[in-house]
């Protein structure tokens, strides 16, 4: 009898084991699976059953394979894949960068986020209160990109040192012209990249890189100097250290607002300099940046001589296309200014602006309110792809530059 009570101790400690190595198992699977909100290697280096829960299976699922099973024949595995196969709907919304009303997750923001797969928000000073708060918005955000199975969005901000700071108890904490040389200026960067990325901000919409003096009506002591060379070596510097933190960064204004008759958040700015003038001076800094790894430039709204001072360089193809991406050679993402600015509403509604400047070759469109005009930009594109106004080589060259620095940022993996 003690030999049967042994074995029955044996056996029961034996299912025992089992039972919490099988626990355990569970968790660890459990934790790094989606759940987690952890995205695993693309599917080109996995096995078959890793490949079925890598992110670009979880946006395009795979069709189901004979007998119940996905060998994941059908997962994308590469962003020019993914970019290639998501539907038109989801393809278009991943060009629109959006404001948004409101200082809680009952914005209707974070409802167009989950009906519509949005490539990013931008968080403004009417936004936010306090870091917490910005957390929590942050986080709704990739909540809910996770819950749709939507590609993560850039969650963003204008933080570009002391005043023109969204969030003003967050650094930088010195305004450009206020700096006294480019190393501070970079340490500053850093700074607010390394707090700003761990509450949810994965990307701002600077440096100012404009070359122009304190008292310049256009850019005034957003720009650092009046110096070609000074502004480049601030640029580079500010670039690096985004980079290290790996918080997106966007150069502006494309082509240079510096010499501007006036800001363009007043109203239509003529800047008289040719495209000669613009080469050797406002130029510089934006090769600079390109050269140090920028990944984004915002495209002004200013009015130049090479367009007859008609055409904001947002919406035009000799500036966007012919300028920043064939002659400077860039290959990120070019984002047109906030397309509700009155430059842009003095000669068109938005949702035209929005066709014309992804024409021009902007890859994304920023517009900050409200959101009927938001709705109705996303339609417009929409409506321009399908009848071919907008080729889906445009649509489809800007959505590859999207997913491409998203991956070179992390939120794809």
């Amino acid at each position: 009898m003690r030999n049967l009570r042994a074995r029955r101790r044996s056996a029961i400690v034996g299912l025992a084991l089992i039972a919490v190595a099988s626990a355990v198992a569970g968790a660890l699977v459990a934790r790094d699976g989606d759940d987690a909100g952890n995205a695993v290697p693309e599917a080109g280096n996995q096995a078959p059953s890793q490949r079925r829960a890598s992110f670009l299976a979880r946006v395009i699922p795979p069709p189901p394979e004979p007998g119940g099973e996905s060998a994941g024949k059908g997962v994308p595995r590469s962003v020019k894949e993914l970019a290639g196969r998501l539907p038109l709907e989801r393809k278009v919304a991943q060009l629109f960068l959006l404001g948004f009303e409101g200082q809680d997750l009952n914005g209707p923001i974070f409802r167009q986020f989950r009906r519509l797969d949005i490539g990013g928000m931008v968080i403004g000073p009417d936004n936010y209160t306090d870091p917490q708060q910005l957390a929590l918005l942050a986080g709704e955000a990739a909540v809910i990109s996770r819950q749709e199975r939507h590609v993560p969005p850039w969650v963003t901000a204008v933080q570009e040192g002391g005043e023109f700071n969204s969030f003003p108890d967050l650094p930088p904490p010195t305004a450009a012209s206020d700096l006294p040389d480019v190393r501070t200026a970079a340490q500053e960067a850093e700074a607010a990249g390394g707090t700003l990325k761990p509450l949810g901000v994965n990307g701002v919409l600077g440096p100012v890189v404009d070359v122009g003096l304190a008292d310049d009506p256009a850019v005034g002591p957003r720009a650092f100097s009046d110096e070609p060379d000074q502004v480049a070596a601030y640029a580079r510097r500010v670039v690096g250290a985004y980079r290290r933190t790996k918080v997106f960064a966007a150069a502006k204004h494309f082509p240079g607002l510096g010499s501007a008759s006036q800001s363009t958040e007043e109203g239509p700015a003529n800047v008289g300099l040719s495209i000669e003038e613009l080469r050797s001076r406002d130029l510089v800094p934006f090769r600079a940046a390109i050269e140090a790894g920028v990944p984004g430039v915002l495209v002004g709204h200013g009015l130049y001589a090479a367009d007859d001072f008609v055409t904001p360089a947002s919406l035009s193809r000799r500036v966007t296309t012919g300028l920043l991406k064939r002659e400077l050679g860039f290959e990120g993402i070019a984002i047109a200014d906030d397309l509700a600015d009155p430059p842009i509403s003095a000669l068109e509604k938005v949702p035209d602006a929005a066709v014309s400047a992804l024409k021009a070759g902007a890859d994304m469109l920023y517009v900050s309110g409200s959101t009927g005009d938001q709705q109705a930009a996303y339609v417009a594109v929409l409506r321009a792809v399908r009848s071919g106004e907008v080729s889906r080589a445009r649509l489809n060259d800007a959505v590859v530059r999207i997913l491409s620095v998203k991956r070179d940022y992390g939120l794809i993996r």
